[in-house]
Order: C-alpha cells, then structure tokens, then sequence
C-alpha cells in the first residue's frame, strides 16, 4: 500500500478521497489548517470520520507556511501527493484577494518544491472550470485556450496549472491537475447552492437566483469526483501520455497533464432548483436577481480525454444525486 499526502484533508473533496484511500488500505497524511472561511464544525466533523482511522495522521498546517510543509515532507516519505488545500469561491476572491495568494499561489509553490526534492512519484492537484471564463466555446475541452479568467480565483487556478507544468519540464516531477465541474453531494460545502438552496426551503425562505436563474451548470457528483481522482492518481503521466494541447509545440515533452472531471450534462438552474423541490417535497420562493461579478452563465465539460486514459466518465444523474444529497443534508443539520 502507497503513503499518499492529502492537502485540503477536511475540506469536501479532501475528506471524502481521504476516506477512499483509508477503505482502500493506504498510509494517509493529511494536512489542513481549518480556516474559518466557512464552519470549522463541518470540517471538524468530516474529520472525526477518517481520524480514528490508525493509517491516518493528521497535521493541522496552512500550506502557506514553508517550514511547516518542508517538515512533513521530510518526515513523511510520501510516494504521491493530492493536493487539495486552497482558497476557494470565485466571489470570495473580490472581497478577500490575498487569501488566494498566500494559499492559492505561495502554498502551491510550497507543495512543488516538497514534492520536487522528496522525489514524488505523482502530484494530482485540483484545478477548477472556472479556468473557461465565459468561453462561448461549449462543452469545453482541455485544449481550449484559457487566458481570460473572470475571477481571482479563476486566475490563480489557471497558475497553478502553469507552475506545476514548469515543474515537470524543469524537474521531471509528473503533475496531473483536475479540473473540477461543480461539485455537490454529501458533506458539501455550505457557501454552494445545494445547501444554500436546500436549507432556504426547508426554512421557508426564499433564495436568491442570479441571473434571473439563466445559467446552465455541469453538476457532478461526490462520487464521480473522487472515482476520477482515484483513477488519476494510478495513471501516471509521462511525456508521451501528456494531455493534448498541454504539451511544449515544439517537441521535448513533460509528464504533465490536465483533465476535465464533470458530469458532460449540463443542467439548468431552475431544473436544479426543481430536483431539490422534490427531494425535499417544498416549493422555493426565488428571488430573482442579475448576476454577479465572477459569475459565467454555463459550464459543460468534454471528458473525452478522461473517458479515453482512465476508462471512467462521471455517470451519476441529479435525480439519483439531489436526494443522497438531501437525505444527508436532512440527518446532519436535523431539518
């Protein structure tokens, strides 16, 4: 069994990969600083179901300290690494820049130089869809050019792509990053819609719908996610197998590459909207608003590449996902 390096450990998508590997039988490190960006209780929570766990040890670190992370890496002799600790939210971004910054940009640098010098066999870190912008260009595909960020957010992800390709030219350290398509289910995070949504109609409030509701989002799974990750992780890339359109044009290679990890459905808001309705047998009260800076109206995912070297799409519909979702919602916040 690897030992793997989970960053980001108590946050949605690092808990639940954290606990597939555990069930797999995997040495798992994870590191997390708890920020406050959201309720500390739910990642607090997420973490007492992996902790009592003996293959897991936990550190609680912001990525953005270089000593700290220069500690673990040299005490862990980690085979790969998920990196998965960031400042998230696009809208955030505008009121709090330079918290994506010091995670988003100086904590990432901190994770490739780690993973540089204790020779890592495979970074797998999270990218996002927000790298597309407004790309009228639909489903979007990897090797779509992605130099108009709308967001901070967006722009940081977009370096984060760029520096962990320097790194596998400069050092041969193979990089696979992951572009992530809204992800939702379970133990989610409650500054997104699904919960935002479902607990206003459970509530009986009424629910702010930018864009008068006009946006279409490529929803995906908890479970398709980490599956893809999972796949990922086990595929290492080589200069040969790098992503197209991610190589150097001309020629040399790195064993680098990008994928899109999305549902390839994408869903309109008011139907989402609906299959929560249902879920929770509540009608919404909408609050039509215009959209927001930061905002893109759609998002649609071309998985082929994935599809093609991992043998895995993302399968889950929002009729079985919305209710798993719910009924979680439902137990966890006793509603």
């Amino acid at each position: 069994m690897a030992r793997i390096l989970v960053t980001g450990c108590a946050g949605f998508i690092g808990f639940h990969v954290t606990k597939r590997l555990l069930d797999e039988g995997h040495h798992v490190t994870g590191v997390d600083n708890l920020n406050d960006y959201y309720d500390v209780s739910l990642k607090e929570s997420r973490l007492a179901q992996i902790q009592p766990n003996p293959a897991f040890q936990f550190h609680r670190v912001n990525i953005a300290d270089r000593a700290a992370v220069e500690a673990i890496f040299r005490s862990g002799q980690f085979e790969k690494v998920i990196n998965l600790a960031a400042q998230v939210g696009p809208r955030y971004s505008i009121v709090n820049p330079h918290a994506y910054v010091d995670s988003n940009l100086v904590g990432f640098i901190n994770i490739l130089e780690g993973c540089r010098h204790a020779r890592i066999q495979h970074l797998v870190y999270a990218s996002s869809s927000s790298v597309y912008g407004a790309n009228p260009k639909q489903p979007f595909s990897v090797s779509d050019r992605v130099d108009h960020p709308v967001s901070l957010y967006a722009a940081t992800k977009k370096a984060n792509e760029l520096m962990a390709y320097s790194y596998a030219h400069l050092y041969r350290l193979p990089c696979t990053g992951l572009r992530f398509f809204t992800v939702y289910g379970p133990w989610g995070r409650p500054d997104m819609a699904p919960i935002i949504f479902t607990r206003a109609i459970l509530e009986g409030r009424p629910i702010d719908v930018y864009n008068y509701g006009k946006m279409r989002r490529d929803f995906t799974y908890i479970d398709d996610i980490i599956e893809g990750i999972r796949r990922v992780l086990d595929r290492i890339p080589s200069p040969a197998s790098a992503a197209p359109g991610q190589d150097e044009p001309w020629g040399g290679g790195a064993p680098a590459a990008i994928y899109n990890i999305g549902n390839n459905s994408p869903v309109e808001l008011m139907d989402f909207i609906r299959a929560i309705e249902s879920a929770t047998e509540r009608r919404a009260q909408l609050n039509l608003m215009p959209a927001q800076p930061g905002d893109v109206p759609a998002t649609w995912a071309d998985i082929d590449d994935l599809q093609r070297d991992v043998g895995f799409s993302p399968h889950t519909p929002l009729a079985e996902g919305i209710p798993r979702f719910v009924a979680w919602f439902r137990e966890y916040y006793r509603m």
